[in-house]
């Protein structure tokens, strides 16, 4: 806005009464609570009439077995042969074709694309008191088999990246949807208010990692996720958080006239939501300035637990994940696989090994951590991907060096662990082959409704009217799958 050209702001304010609340009367203003490092001045949505801020912290339907999500995206779809679900019968038929009783039942699309049988070249051993079986690839993760709540049944919509990525983090497979963190933020609102609650940790070298994954769509913008670009190592990670170029004093009393002159203009245009958004995000922006400086300086770790977690780009995105979630941010996410994705048609031996060797000891580090720290009871950890990968080759070459996996969406792996899930147990199955879901087929939408659920919500009544209709994360679909609550 351009506040010297402006003829409705002369018709807002005389010249006298501008002086008088701006000049020197900076303390008189609406926003005195924000200097004084307060609360926030803002209209009350419809959806929380007795609200001051859309982001204020809301009781949810349930007791919640959850507080807090931090979400491992091993982006491109990992392996489940290779990782965390082993299959005797496909290692004892490896390098023959598949069966015709299995491949007959596959969709003609699906048979043009299968290969020989390709049994895992890592080993598998059972770990803890439950007997989890591990892949050989995540010895340090395997520690915790006694943690962990295995999804083997997981099922998508689409066999391609970008449907699958909207799926899982938005609940639609061709629509940008609320993300799953928007909607935490919508029914929950922010814990802390020097720190967004939705924040995404993802390198910007990802090829399908599009702002789409974290949008607030349709809600308002204030619940959209904050990406940070976790390969600028060395550098600052925000951007422009801090400036040298003005007295800290004078800046709060610069957000307290621009937010003012803010509530005036909005005062004409009642009921939009983006002004709304923009001037939530400039106070929580003022605020992030101590905050964010804090929350991402890991020099204030003890030098065991930075050494515990890594000094890698993963070793470093773990530890910031549970330095946002013990300071209030609802739900995180934390992104792997930039320049080399889990994504693996050709090669995949050797590219499995160095993306677990990245991820195995920061994953390891990260639950050992929270439940040191008391937090794992109640923080809900998610590892996995958009898909998974098939028994099959996808290349002609017989040399397990260059040998891939095709995309896979008809029984994939996923892993839970902490806030309110089984520990130490698997659900779900495939086929002798793992082509298909034998048994508890587990869709998104369950598995949304499931982590809802466990973050104190009814799927059902977590809604938001736009166009006319009552949205949901789940759609019309979703279920609680019982079975995996604690």
């Amino acid at each position: 806005m351009n506040f010297y050209n402006n003829s409705q702001l002369v018709s807002w304010l005389s010249r006298r009464e501008l002086l008088q609340r701006s000049g020197l009367g900076v303390g008189s203003l609406a926003l005195t609570g924000l200097l004084a490092g307060g609360g926030e001045i803002s209209a009350a949505p419809a959806r929380r009439e007795k609200s001051v801020s859309p982001l204020l912290a809301s009781a949810p339907h349930h007791q919640p077995r959850a507080k807090r999500i931090i979400h491992l995206f091993m982006n491109g779809g990992p392996s489940q042969f290779d990782t965390f679900y082993p299959k005797p019968e496909l290692q004892r038929l490896d390098g023959q074709p598949l069966p015709d009783s299995i491949k007959n039942k596959l969709q003609p699309t699906q048979r043009n694309r299968v290969g020989l049988l390709f049994g895992s070249p890592f080993k598998f051993r059972k770990y803890g008191e439950s007997g989890l079986t591990v892949s050989e690839l995540f010895p340090n993760v395997a520690q915790h088999a006694d943690e962990l709540c295995v999804l083997r049944s997981m099922q998508g919509e689409i066999a391609n990246h970008t449907p699958g990525l909207l799926l899982t983090n938005c609940g639609h497979s061709t629509l940008p949807r609320p993300s799953l963190g928007s909607w935490m933020l919508y029914g929950l609102g922010i814990e802390s208010d020097e720190l967004p609650g939705f924040i995404v940790l993802c390198p910007k070298g990802l090829p399908t990692a599009q702002s789409t994954n974290w949008t607030s769509a349709f809600l308002p913008g204030v619940y959209q996720g904050t990406h940070i670009d976790t390969e600028t190592s060395g550098k600052e990670l925000i951007p422009n958080l801090t400036r040298d170029d003005i007295r800290s004093g004078s800046q709060r009393a610069q957000v307290a006239l621009t937010q003012f002159l803010n509530r005036r203009h909005q005062q004409f245009r009642p009921g939009d939501e983006r002004l709304e958004s923009r001037i939530h995000t400039m106070e929580l922006a003022f605020r992030m300035q101590t905050a964010g400086t804090d929350a991402f300086d890991l020099q204030q770790e003890p030098e065991h637990i930075r050494k515990a977690y890594g000094d890698s780009i993963q070793g470093r995105n773990m530890l910031i994940a549970r330095r946002l979630s013990e300071r209030g941010v609802r739900y995180v996410q934390v992104y792997h696989g930039a320049g080399q994705p889990w994504d693996n048609h050709g090669s995949i031996v050797p590219r499995i090994k160095q993306l677990c060797a990245e991820s195995d000891q920061p994953i390891a580090a990260l639950l050992s951590d929270l439940k040191q720290r008391g937090m794992l009871e109640d923080t809900l950890v998610i590892w996995g991907g958009e898909m998974g990968r098939t028994p099959t080759t996808q290349s002609g070459t017989k040399d397990v060096n260059k040998v891939g996996r095709d995309h896979h969406i008809d029984g994939y792996t996923i892993w839970m662990a902490g806030g309110g899930v089984r520990p130490g147990v698997t659900y779900g199955s495939t086929d002798e082959f793992g082509m298909q879901v034998a048994e508890n087929k587990m869709p998104l939408h369950d598995l949304h409704a499931t982590i809802l659920h466990l973050m104190g919500f009814d799927h059902r009544r977590l809604t938001y009217r736009y166009s006319g209709r009552d949205f949901r994360l789940t759609d019309v679909h979703g279920r609680v799958v019982d079975e995996l609550l604690a």
